[in-house]
């Protein structure tokens, strides 16, 4: 099985490329964690806000593997508990899905991909830096393995 994800941002500070890399490589062989950073839309040439998200979604569409299922990460979408993102990775792997989950830029999203998107989904009520985004998925995809693999990383 293939994770993908897309993030809008790149040149990340080093912590961010650590700490991804991190939980990216205590992934088992069966499950690996591709990650694919796309160039914001650069915002001082008098794009709107919109048109910048537009842009950014349609990098982000281009970029998705044919045959993967969109995952969109969004502040508005559902919260899901890592128990829920656990079953959301068995049922994947059960039915052979790559999900691809989607960051967004500075603004979010646009309705290009919202739409586009199987499943609008939170990480937190909070708005997260999105280089730490990146971070915090790869690990909860870590921790969401441990839990079908009843390894100790997450206790309850």
């Amino acid at each position: 099985m293939r994770v993908t994800v897309l993030a809008i941002g790149h040149k990340m500070p080093s912590w961010v490329q650590e700490g991804y890399q991190e939980y990216a490589k205590r992934m088992p062989p069966e499950i690996r964690l591709d990650l694919v950073e796309l160039k914001p839309e650069d915002r001082t040439s008098g794009k709107t806000t919109e048109k910048a998200k537009a842009l950014e979604g349609e990098r982000l569409l281009g970029a998705l593997p044919k045959g993967d299922t969109l995952i969109a990460l969004d502040e508005k979408g559902r919260a899901v508990t890592t128990q829920g993102l656990s079953v959301m990775l068995a049922e994947w792997m059960r039915d052979g899905t790559n999900p691809a989950f989607a960051i967004g830029g500075a603004d979010g999203h646009g309705t290009e991909v919202r739409e586009r998107a199987s499943k609008l989904i939170s990480l937190s009520p909070l708005t997260l830096p999105h280089a730490m985004v990146r971070v915090v998925l790869a690990e909860q995809l870590y921790r969401a393995w441990s839990i079908l693999a009843r390894h100790p990383y997450h206790r309850e």
